[in-house]
């Protein structure tokens, strides 16, 4: 794949995980994952994998690095949503 390409991926990448971080630490402060979809942020997590697997198999140059990037950040939100929302159901949010 040519140079051009990966740039453009490079991008796309930047751009879809740029709020991550953002989100990561909000749901972190405040333990709210009120409004929060599962079902999206696995879908998520589920497309950055294969887009990882990709790489591995067909392509591997250092976009791949955005895609775990963006992976740990997903699977980082993935993991506080179970927990807080444990926490919100159980009674002892904010303790």
């Amino acid at each position: 794949m040519s140079v051009d390409m990966s740039l453009f991926e490079m991008a796309m990448l930047f751009c879809f995980g740029a709020s991550w971080p953002f989100a990561v630490y909000k749901t972190y402060k405040t333990r709210n994952v009120t409004g929060k979809s599962v079902l999206f942020i696995t879908l998520i997590l589920l497309g950055y994998i294969f887009g990882i697997f990709h790489k591995l198999l067909y392509n591997l140059d250092a976009v791949i690095f955005l895609y775990v990037f963006n992976g740990i950040l997903v699977f980082a939100e993935l993991i506080m949503y179970f927990r807080y929302r444990k926490l919100v159901h159980g009674g002892i949010a904010g303790k």
